[in-house]
């Protein structure tokens, strides 16, 4: 094979190359591009079915995951959190709050609490905790119905005085060997409840209106 022959044959396997590398990246940048928009779709579904567990889609026509916002307030917990602002026909509906009760038997238990603009509870759902196995863990759902008792409740209903476990004087069960986790989550649903009682008009006014 010719010098001239062997210079064309490594510029052709050049240009082969080049040309898979190019496509490669590309494929690669696209794979990523495809694969980071599913994850982002499946967060989203992720948080439509965990708010729909808070507030029935029936119950508000706007778009939750657009009403979001940013809150901090000590009554919410030590850090910022999220809200999600529900309306109907353009009147208040509800509001979920993303809460956090910091003083769990083992760190601090992340909660979300939906409050009717009526100021009733629409419900409360454990979403992250370091609680014990088979003790403080019954604040799951999956675990125990002890969470669905908040279901309807108010500042009003129980009253002051209810808003505590009853080995405080309270009106919500503690569970047998775990006093602190229920009374650590009373404590945050209670407080979360008198944020949205001081906060009402200015935590509807954004949405309302649109």
């Amino acid at each position: 094979m010719s010098t001239l022959e062997i210079r064309r044959s490594m510029l052709r396997n050049s240009l082969v190359l080049g040309l898979f590398a190019i496509v490669t990246v590309g494929l690669v940048a696209f794979t990523q591009q495809s694969t980071a928009e599913r994850i982002a779709q499946a967060e989203r579904q992720a948080r439509i079915d965990a708010l729909a567990q808070i507030l029935p889609a029936g119950s508000y026509d706007n778009d939750l995951l657009d009403s979001q916002r940013e809150l901090r307030h000590a009554l919410l917990g030590p850090r910022p959190v999220t809200a999600w602002i529900a309306t109907r026909e353009g009147q208040p509906a509800a509001v979920i709050l993303q809460a956090t009760a910091p003083d769990g038997y083992s760190g601090a238990i992340q909660l979300l609490i939906g409050v009717h603009s009526d100021g009733r509870l629409s419900g409360v759902r454990v979403i992250g905790h370091r609680e014990t196995p088979g003790l403080g863990d019954k604040i799951e759902l999956a675990k125990n119905r002890w969470i669905l008792g908040f279901d309807g409740k108010s500042l009003q209903q129980p009253g002051e005085s209810g808003w505590a476990v009853k080995k405080d004087g309270g009106q919500f069960d503690q569970f047998v060997g775990a006093t602190i986790t229920p009374r650590a989550v009373v404590k945050a649903v209670h407080q979360a409840l008198q944020y949205v009682d001081a906060h009402r008009d200015e935590l509807f006014a954004q949405e309302t209106a649109r």
